[in-house]
Order: C-alpha cells, then structure tokens, then sequence
C-alpha cells in the first residue's frame, strides 16, 4: 500500500484541528469554571517573545491551509489575523476545516517530486514536496499544535495527552 500526500497530510491536519477545537472549548469551559477572564488565557504564551495562543491557532490552520496550496495548487483562502476571542478561534478553525475538505485528492498524490519554494526575506528554500511535506509543513504544524496546547497547560487548563492526541489512540 502506498501512503499518498494526501494521506499524510489533509486528514492528519483535520483531526488535529478536530482536537485543537475541543481542548480550546475545554479551555473556555474551565475559564469560565474558575473565573478566569477569556483574555487572560487567550493572550497567554509561553514566554515574552513567543506568540499567544491566539497566535499558534493562526498560525495552526494557516500552516495546514498553505500546505494544501502549496503541494495541491488549490487557490488560497485569506484569513485575516482578526480574532480575539474563543469563538474567533473557532470560525477561524470550521473555515480552514471547510477549505481542507475541498482539496482534491488527485491535486496532490503523484506530486511527490514535484518543487515546493519557500520564499523568505532572506532567501529561498527549495524542496520536492515529499521533503516539504515530512520535513517542514507537517513538524511546523504540529509545532503551533502543540504550542497551543502547551499554553494551556501552562495556564492551568485540565489538558491532557488524550484531549490532544484524541479518539481510538488515546493510552
């Protein structure tokens, strides 16, 4: 059996933003359980010079969004940076999970050593799409995951591993 692009990615990124959805709906459950200002947690990071949990949720769903546009071709959907609260942050995940499901499959199985180019203000990075794929767009998405989740948990947020890995393979 073959493992496709496909398979790698748009279901991987669905199911996380799946679970991303339900630990930030835990998190807006026990804020408003202790009387935590919504604020408080959504503007909380890790550290001073790292972005919030707003941001790694952006930065989440743009990551899994750009990858289907890279490695697929389909047309980019914009999402402006905007949110501000739980339910922002839920649109902003329903839209990109809207945008997942409508990538087709054939767009990107079969282009596995076809060019991704990454384009920086200092310079470029080119890769096939099977090295973009495994090597940058499926670690950077679960970077920005797991950051949110982190946040969380450092915040007090009764998150665990199962709330993030989610369904049939939970311990």
């Amino acid at each position: 059996m073959t493992l496709s692009l496909y398979d790698v990615s748009i279901p991987v990124f669905s199911r996380a933003l799946q679970n991303m959805s339900a630990f930030l709906e835990k998190a807006r459950t026990w804020a408003d359980e202790t009387g935590l200002e919504h604020d408080e947690i959504l503007n909380a990071s890790l550290y001073p010079d790292t972005p919030s949990l707003i941001g790694q949720v952006q930065s989440a769903c743009d990551a899994a969004r750009l990858t289907a546009v890279r490695v697929a071709a389909t047309e980019p959907l914009d999402i402006p940076a905007t949110e501000k609260t739980f339910d922002d942050l839920e649109a902003r995940i329903v839209r990109t999970l809207g945008y997942l499901d409508a990538v087709p499959r054939d767009a990107m199985d079969g282009r596995e050593d076809t060019k991704v180019v990454l384009t920086r203000p200092e310079h470029e990075v080119t890769f096939t799409t099977r090295d973009y794929m495994l090597s940058f767009a499926l670690p950077n998405f679960y970077f920005h995951v797991a950051m949110a989740f982190a946040v969380l948990r450092h915040n007090g947020v009764p998150v665990s591993k199962p709330d993030f890995i989610s369904g049939r393979y939970t311990e």
